[in-house]
């Protein structure tokens, strides 16, 4: 009986922090997913390359990108990728994120890769999504 009573008590008194927050709208969405003069969100992708850094006989390519956020508002972005050879076969793949990234904004990220060369290999971005950033 005493336990069922300090449950309800505590369920009615509530933990004493009554601030909410509110839960991303539709609209602001939408909002962030638009760009001046009608381009895609994937235009934000302005580039996306493989840097080769070999030296001394040790492989070490990497991708680098930069991403211009061309709408207004902070976003957050994700892509997939693969690189393949010239006969069509996926020789690595990945996701990349790049986060808060502010209205106006320009950034520049890198990450290192399993490739073994970069001649003849193609990069294709196989998804690309930018969500507003809170």
């Amino acid at each position: 009986m005493v336990v069922i009573v300090v449950v309800v008590m505590v369920i009615a008194l509530g933990s004493g922090d009554e601030s909410t927050t509110p839960a991303p709208s539709v609209t602001a969405t939408a909002k962030a997913q638009q760009t001046p003069q009608g381009k895609s969100e994937r235009a934000d992708l302005v580039s996306f390359q493989l840097d080769d850094r070999s030296e001394s006989g040790l492989t070490n390519i990497w991708v680098v990108w930069t991403i211009k956020n061309n709408s207004s508002e902070k976003s957050d972005y994700s892509w997939d990728w693969e690189a393949v050879d010239a006969s069509g076969t996926r020789l690595a793949n990945g996701t990349q994120l790049d986060t808060d990234v502010q209205p106006g904004q320009t950034a520049l990220g890198e990450y290192p890769t399993t490739l073994k060369s970069v001649k003849g290999i193609k990069l294709n971005v196989t998804s690309f999504d930018r969500t507003a950033s809170y």
